[in-house]
Order: structure tokens, then C-alpha cells, then sequence
């Protein structure tokens, strides 16, 4: 068992503790899109959630170091897209890389909103609050329009992806 202390900076074998139990917790994964100053933005998540059904809300949390974080943070509106088990290889390039739109079957939507076909799921949202998570932004999302498609979903366990078959 590892200990934590309130106050005091993590060590590397507390940090590296602190992931694998995080890890246990099985997950979706999603990748958020946006309109950046230069084009389209995208990034791979595993930390989106539901808020609440009145108002309709989402929130999603995003490294404050990555260089894609100000283009999420600044902005007025975002796409989430649930990822089918069909769809490793996307989630794969958006991990990768903020411009992997080459890679994908998209178009541009309403609100002028860079949008993935394919997904399980699409939350085309307008930004609502934004809040301090440690080395993480918390972006609160509220939702304008929801679409749903059909397949098993993509997950993330152990950092390791597979998929979930619900006809088992």
C-alpha cells in the first residue's frame, strides 16, 4: 500500500503507484475536436463523463502541458466523439498527433465544429466553465446536440485498448 501525504509533492514510485491503481478503472475513449487558429484540433481522452441531464453537461479534463491544451481551453465550441473497438487506429493518430484529420473521415459541422462519422456517440457542445485540476484543466461542456451510431464500444484498461462485446 502506498501512502500519500496531503501537501508534499509525489516521488516517482508514488506517481508510478498512483497510475497503475488509476489504471484499474476501466474506461471509454473519446477524441474532442475543435476549430483551431490555423484549422481543425484534435486529441484522444479517456476522462470524459457525464455532469448532469438539466442543463445538459459534460466535462472532459486535459493536461495543462500539452500544446493542445490553449486550443481546447480558448474555445467556444468542441465535438466529443465516443469511439467504436472499430476505431483503434483513429484513436491511435489523434493520441499522436492535433492534426491527424488526414487519417479520418470528417467534415466540417455546425458551429463550425471539425466532426469524426463513424462514432458511437457525438456531443457537439458549447463551452460552459473551465476549472483548476491540478496539472490538469476540468472543461465543463454543455451539450447542444447528441448523436447516436451503433457498435461495441472502444475501452481503455491498464492503458492497454480492447473492447467490450455486450452480446456476451
Amino acid at each position: 500500500m502506498t501512502h500519500f501525504m496531503p501537501g508534499t509533492r509525489l516521488g516517482e514510485a508514488q506517481s508510478r503507484s498512483l497510475r497503475g491503481a488509476l489504471s484499474r478503472f476501466g474506461t471509454g475513449v473519446a477524441i474532442v475536436t475543435t476549430h483551431g487558429s490555423d484549422g481543425p484540433v484534435g486529441m484522444t481522452v479517456n476522462s470524459f463523463s457525464s455532469v448532469s441531464l438539466d442543463p445538459p453537461l459534460v466535462l472532459w479534463s486535459a493536461a495543462r502541458a500539452s500544446r493542445r491544451y490553449p486550443h481546447f481551453a480558448g474555445a467556444s465550441h468542441m465535438a466529443i466523439h465516443v469511439l467504436g473497438a472499430d476505431q483503434l487506429g483513429l484513436c491511435q493518430a489523434f493520441a499522436a498527433s492535433a492534426d491527424a484529420f488526414d487519417a479520418a473521415d470528417w467534415h466540417l459541422g455546425e458551429d463550425d465544429l471539425p466532426v469524426l462519422r463513424g462514432c458511437l456517440a457525438r456531443f457537439d457542445c458549447a463551452a460552459y466553465a473551465e476549472y483548476d485540476g491540478g496539472d490538469h484543466g476540468i472543461l465543463v461542456a454543455r451539450v447542444l446536440r447528441a448523436t447516436i451510431g451503433e457498435g461495441a464500444p472502444l475501452l481503455c484498461y491498464q492503458s492497454r485498448f480492447g473492447r467490450f462485446d455486450p452480446e456476451s
